[in-house]
């Protein structure tokens, strides 16, 4: 089980969805202002194109160029006929994570961890879970607990197709259900698509939407969507300058033998701190990751 606290200062802001049998789609990837890559074997590619598409992957992959970028490998279900091969063919050059499409218990995820731990290749490779089936879910709290996870991929294409749900709405529980037990057991947690990418406004309001839940980010279908999510995403000068005082207003305090500090108006104590620290160290690995 993860520890809830362990959950890294990494960013996750923005998601991109690259198909991987697209190699000039692949290149320009290196070039982009995202902090996490999906390169997608699975809804992105036509079924013709799946095996040369697994090939493209591994040989871009083992050349690297994608600098500080989370790199995150999407397979075919299991119950396809490319699932398998994709999983064993990619593990083998021990990716930096495998994610898993239409997980619906945790049975899913010790499965391929147990494939993985034969593997010295894949030894520091971590699975993250699609979570788009009813089933899944309901079970997301298990998931999360599950060996070798570190992110639930919310999947809201297929959710409502399968709940039969024409609006985000819909979709409320399922996102918050697995924010929870993300949260419970300190993994990542990425919000689903905005699929109208032309519509600026639409996708300002659902990341602003997913941020104020606590959402680590959104998943995203094209590269004009990335100012916006990495923008919302992003803490603001204002909530930097505010972590900061608190910090030092609470440092003062305690050196004074004070449990509490006021800042603005407002009581900070431990808890608040703890928030502030984060923020900052979420700020300085935003800035980091941006001097790519």
């Amino acid at each position: 089980m993860s520890d809830p606290s362990a959950r890294s200062a990494r960013p996750y802001r923005s998601v991109l969805y690259i198909p991987a049998s697209k190699e000039r789609a692949l290149e320009k990837a290196q070039t982009l202002q995202t902090d996490a890559i999906i390169f997608d074997l699975e809804d992105a590619v036509a079924p013709d194109e799946k095996i040369s598409a697994r090939d493209i992957l591994k040989n871009r992959l083992q050349q690297g160029g994608y600098g500080k970028r989370a790199q995150i490998v999407r397979i075919n279900g299991s119950d396809t006929v490319w699932g398998k091969d994709d999983l064993v063919a990619l593990a083998a050059i021990g990716p930096e994570a495998i994610l898993l499409p239409k997980v619906n218990t945790a049975a899913d995820i010790e499965a391929v961890a147990a494939l993985l731990d034969t593997l010295p290749a894949a030894r520091d490779t971590q699975i993250w879970a699609m979570m788009e089936t009813p089933l899944g879910i309901l079970n997301a709290a298990a998931i999360a607990a599950a060996p070798r996870m570190a992110g639930f991929i919310m999947g809201t294409n297929d959710l409502a197709k399968d709940l039969g749900s024409r609006t985000r709405g819909a979709m409320h529980f399922a996102l918050q259900s697995c924010l929870m037990a993300a949260r419970a057991h300190g993994i990542v947690c990425i919000d689903g698509v905005y699929n109208a990418f032309k519509d600026e406004d639409g996708l300002h309001a659902e990341c602003l939407e997913g941020r104020d839940w606590g959402m680590d980010g959104k998943t995203l279908i094209h590269p004009a969507q990335l100012e916006i999510a990495n923008k919302v995403f992003s803490p603001s000068e204002p909530e930097i300058d505010l972590a900061r005082r608190q910090i030092d207003a609470y440092d003062a305090a305690i050196a004074r033998g004070e449990a509490v500090a006021v800042v603005d108006g407002k009581i900070v104590e431990n808890l608040h701190v703890e928030t502030a620290r984060a923020m900052l160290a979420k700020a300085e690995a935003i800035a980091e990751l941006e001097q790519i």
